[in-house]
C-alpha cells in the first residue's frame, strides 16, 4: 500500500480545472489494485453522514490518482468499502 493515510486531505482538479479539497475516508486493496475512498472536505464539514457523497479513486504506482472508468470495477470497490464499514461498525 502507498503512503496515503485515512484523514489525509489533498486537492483534486476536475475536468474544468476547478480545485476541490478531499479527505481520505478509507484505503483498500481490491484484486491487487489500491483504491481510496474520498469525500469533499466541505461536505464533511457541513453535511450529515448520510448526505456525504463518497467516491473512489485508483492509486497508481506513482501515487497519482485515476477515476474508476467502468461499472464493474466501481461495483467491486464499492462492495469492498461497504464490507470494511460494516466490519468497523460491528467492532464498535
Amino acid at each position: 500500500m502507498s503512503d496515503i493515510e485515512v484523514g489525509e486531505v489533498f486537492t483534486l482538479s476536475d475536468e474544468n480545472n476547478e480545485e476541490q479539497e478531499v479527505e481520505v475516508l478509507g484505503a483498500m486493496d481490491v484484486e491487487g489494485a489500491e483504491y481510496i475512498a474520498v469525500a469533499f472536505v466541505e461536505d464533511i464539514q457541513t453535511e450529515t453522514e448520510e448526505d456525504i457523497d463518497i467516491f473512489f479513486l485508483k492509486v497508481e504506482e506513482d501515487n497519482e490518482f485515476s477515476y474508476i472508468e467502468n461499472d464493474e470495477e466501481f461495483e467491486k470497490v464499492s462492495a469492498a468499502f461497504e464490507k470494511i464499514l460494516d466490519e468497523q461498525e460491528q467492532e464498535e
